[in-house]
């Protein structure tokens, strides 16, 4: 009896050392968990901060994130060239603009957006303005997509909880 509880025991310890040696794979790297996206993000306490946070929502595809860079009465206005004879400016609200960049982001499997120099800049207690230069990158399997110009942006404190949020994006990119 006791031969038959060596055994089993011994064919236990085999089968546990032969799962446990599948397991590890010598190739195969360690997740690197020193990238810790909540790091990164942040509090919102500058206008900058929230153009951090717009360009890793972008990068990361986090539809929350840039939920929470938009404040409430936030539009987004842009030139349309084709519109009617001579063109004119376009403008839709938070939910839409929440969907057309979540379409943006279900669509791209990379957005790449840099931000390059300030334009100009001013800054009161509860408001503030930012004209930034960027470069946008939209890649998918079908189509590259590169995209520059100037967005300027206003900007609002929220008396509540102290972040600033993104109230107008006038687009000035050069398709």
């Amino acid at each position: 009896m006791a031969l038959i509880h060596t055994r089993v025991l011994i064919l236990l310890l085999l089968l546990t050392s032969t799962i446990l040696a599948m397991c590890f794979n010598p190739f195969a790297p360690e997740l690197d968990d020193s990238l810790n996206l909540n790091q990164l993000i942040t509090d919102q306490k500058t206008p900058e901060d929230v153009l951090l946070n717009f360009k890793y929502a972008y990068t990361f595809k986090d539809s929350a994130l840039y939920a929470n860079v938009l404040d409430s009465s936030f539009v987004f206005v842009y030139f349309d060239p084709d519109y009617g004879s001579s063109g004119r400016f376009v403008s839709w609200g938070r939910d839409s603009d929440l969907l057309t960049t979540g379409r943006l982001f279900k669509n791209f499997q990379v957005i790449d957006l840099v931000w390059h120099s300030t334009i100009y800049s001013f800054e009161e207690e509860n408001t503030s303005e930012i004209s930034k230069s960027f470069r946008l990158n939209l890649v998918n399997e079908d189509e590259s997509i590169a995209i520059t110009g100037n967005a300027i942006f206003s900007f609002q404190k929220n008396p509540k909880d102290q972040k600033w949020r993104i109230t107008r994006w006038k687009d000035e990119s050069e398709l």
